[in-house]
């Protein structure tokens, strides 16, 4: 066999090898250890388990997770809801704000017990997801990934949680389902990954004049 028919029957091979390397673990592994921060504008849809839709909401998303090696696995994230009305909430890596300003109100809780198994969690927090998931490859969607997530606690909010990961390791997709089969599905556009974001996007101050309720169960504040 001559030389050229060799190399051209070893491309098929090796091309077989390199997409068999490329496991879910790994398309997991480029979004928790490549992607540092995010940011991107959001549209989230909710249907009931009927698949009707129940509410449609869009905003925008900041989101920086903590360095290898930091002392804490809680990252910071701004969840800002502009449609179709306005909500909000900041995660300083220690407090979760949730701010209502129709309401006047803002809900402060410890960030680390509000958060365990939610998922906000999933997209802030660095390692652990193995153990508090079951990783399943959810096949394509597109040019990206899908990573489904199977929460080992029975008692959780959600049955089912898929992520769409892009090449880049940057989250394009969320869905989650919830046991009596409801879902909600999150769509990234804009994405920006790994750029500078001014720490006082998640830092919370409230306004004059609004009441503070502690969400751990302390009396409310003002």
């Amino acid at each position: 066999m001559s030389r050229l028919s060799r190399l051209l029957l070893s491309i098929p091979f090796c091309t077989a090898l390199a997409v068999q390397a490329d496991t879910v673990q790994d398309t997991l592994k480029r979004f928790v250890d490549g992607v540092q921060t995010f940011e991107a504008r959001f549209d989230q849809t909710q249907t009931d388990e009927h698949g009707a839709v129940t509410a449609r909401s869009s905003g925008r998303f900041l989101l920086s997770r903590p360095t290898a090696g930091a002392k804490t696995d809680i990252g910071r994230f701004r969840w800002a809801y502009e449609k179709p009305y306005e909500q909000l909430s900041i995660c300083d890596g220690a407090k979760l704000w949730a701010y209502d300003p129709d309401l006047n109100q803002a809900t402060v809780r410890n960030a680390k017990s509000a958060l365990a198994g939610t998922p906000a969690a999933l997209l802030s927090q660095r390692g652990g997801l193995t153990e508090a998931f079951v990783v399943q490859d959810g096949g394509g969607d597109g040019e990206a990934r899908v990573v489904r997530l199977l929460p080992k606690a029975k008692d959780g909010d959600f049955k089912s949680i898929e992520l769409s990961i892009d090449k880049a390791g940057a989250p394009l997709r969320m869905r989650f389902q919830d046991p009596i089969g409801g879902s909600s599905e999150v769509k990234f556009s804009n994405v920006a990954t790994n750029k500078p974001i001014d720490a006082a996007q998640f830092q919370f101050t409230p306004p004059k004049g609004t009441e503070i309720v502690d969400g751990d169960g302390a009396p409310a504040l003002r």
